[in-house]
């Protein structure tokens, strides 16, 4: 496997990246075409402040941990992550990436996403807002290392969610097993219609406890995401639906993220 391939792997590995492999794969669709973005359901609030920490296990190694952070910010609700290789993983390719996003409590839409990947040697930040009053979406990457820039424009819908906040906004629908509903998940410079299959109930053992759960498959339209693999969402069977395990299955191999803390701060 060569550097990139690896960086590729872990950056998959640690973000959790649901959007990330079924953007890489999936169809682009256009700022019309796109679904709309259900609102969330009456009643339900995000949470005021809110850790998750999950440690990384691929294949039969530990890989790395993650952790997530949701705070509220007035009408916006702020989420961040942060995805560290460790052990015999850094001795092959060392993985510390960060990542930010926001979106509106009541709609769901999201303002933007932004990334510092530090990945080996390379070293990228990139900054992704929704200018949904002109319906573009504006693109800002700099590598660190090169020393070189880019600007991006593209159209964007009315209303979309990115690759971080899309792994929490199911969290504030109704999550029903047999049924399904699509999501536009923003990725740079094109949207993909993602469906968010709710499969079945199931009991889910973590390091941190045994839950009742729902569980979620989000796979794009595109037969070509089938091919390169599975991935699903545990949440808890309850008013938070909080993801306590998901598990990306590709072709080089099974990542499986579970919840080993959870803090209201």
């Amino acid at each position: 496997m060569s550097a990139a391939e690896r960086a590729r792997v872990l950056q998959i590995a640690l973000l959790v990246s649901v959007g990330v492999i079924l953007a890489a794969g999936g169809a682009a669709q256009t700022a019309q075409s796109a679904p709309p973005l259900i609102p969330p359901r009456a009643g339900y609030n995000f949470p005021a402040k809110q850790t998750l920490t999950y440690s990384v296990d691929w294949r039969v190694f530990p890989a790395g941990s993650t952790v997530m952070h949701l705070q509220q910010d007035g009408d916006e609700e702020r989420v961040s992550a942060s995805g560290d290789t460790l052990g015999a993983i850094n001795l092959i390719y060392r993985v510390s990436d960060r990542f930010q996003s926001s979106f509106n409590r009541r709609t769901g839409c999201s303002a933007g996403f932004a990334k510092q990947l530090q990945e080996g040697r390379r070293q990228v930040n990139t900054d992704l807002k929704f200018d949904y009053a002109h319906g573009k979406a504006l693109l800002d990457e700099k590598n660190l290392v090169k020393g070189n820039s880019k600007h991006q424009e593209a159209p964007v819908g009315p209303c979309v969610t990115d690759l971080l906040s899309a792994i929490f906004y199911p969290a504030a629908l109704t999550l029903t097993p047999g049924e399904s509903f699509r999501v536009p998940v923003a990725d740079a410079m094109h949207t993909v219609a993602v469906t968010m299959r709710v499969e079945a109930r199931e009991t889910v053992r973590t390091p941190l406890g045994t839950y009742q759960t729902v569980r979620v498959q989000p796979a794009a339209d595109a037969g070509v995401v089938k091919a390169r693999g599975n991935i699903w969402i545990w949440y808890t069977d309850d008013e938070r639906h909080v993801p306590v395990q998901m598990r990306a299955r590709l072709f080089w191999g099974t990542i499986t993220f579970r919840l080993t803390a959870i803090d209201q701060k």
